[in-house]
């Protein structure tokens, strides 16, 4: 008798078969293939994870707004999505560009990297706040007198980038001002008439001072 198996002959029923684990595979790569396994993943309930949305108030340009946000909402989508205030550009969002600068307590700070939640009781300065009625502040004046703009969407971070810094530096020269706005970047490469617009309105607000 001869002593070659049978190679149709079954595996016992508690052996490993290679055909049945073969089978197995092809069953479980089906699922793959149609998308059975990723459907029952996406009909699962997601976890939700974090506090949800508290009120807040920002002392906003002289004036309390009360909105609500949840806690982590920065500055600057708190102004663009809940207050409608679109001065301040979302950009790099990695606090690089400047874009979004607005004045916080006194110092410019980029709006990306601030909390909404963290802003309160510290009064807040945007661009919509310079102008006094009709009449244009003397920084965003001078940005019109020295075409410091081509496409406009940096102005608005280099208008209270330089409003900060005129505020702290008065007195400046081309140098400093070179060096103080350093942390706002320009995709026209409008530097020579920011750094002019900047000395323009040091003047005129050192002016105003004498005057006033």
């Amino acid at each position: 008798m001869s002593s070659r198996k049978d190679p149709e002959t079954p595996a016992p029923a508690s052996g490993f078969s290679r055909r049945g684990f073969i089978a197995r595979v092809g069953i479980g790569g089906g699922a793959l293939g149609t998308g059975l396994l990723e459907n029952e993943a996406a009909a699962a309930p997601a976890n939700v994870a974090g506090p949800g949305p508290v009120p807040i108030t920002l002392n906003l340009n002289g004036k309390p707004v009360k909105l609500t946000v949840e806690p982590r909402v920065t500055l600057v989508d708190a102004l663009r999505n809940y207050l409608d205030l679109t001065g301040a550009k979302r950009v790099c969002d990695r606090g690089t560009c400047g874009a979004c600068t607005v004045i916080m307590g006194g110092k410019t700070v980029y709006a990306c990297t601030v909390l909404a939640i963290d802003a309160q009781g510290k009064n807040i300065e945007t661009i919509e706040g310079l102008a006094a009625g009709t009449a244009l502040h003397p920084v965003s004046q001078a940005f019109w007198d020295n075409d410091a703009q081509q496409c406009g969407y940096c102005t608005p971070g280099f208008v209270m980038a330089c409003k900060g810094f005129l505020d702290e530096h008065p007195n400046c020269t081309e140098e400093d001002v070179k060096h103080g706005l350093g942390g706002n970047l320009c995709r026209c490469g409008t530097y020579i008439g920011v750094r002019k617009a900047a000395l323009q309105a040091a003047k005129t607000m050192k002016g105003a001072t004498k005057n006033g």
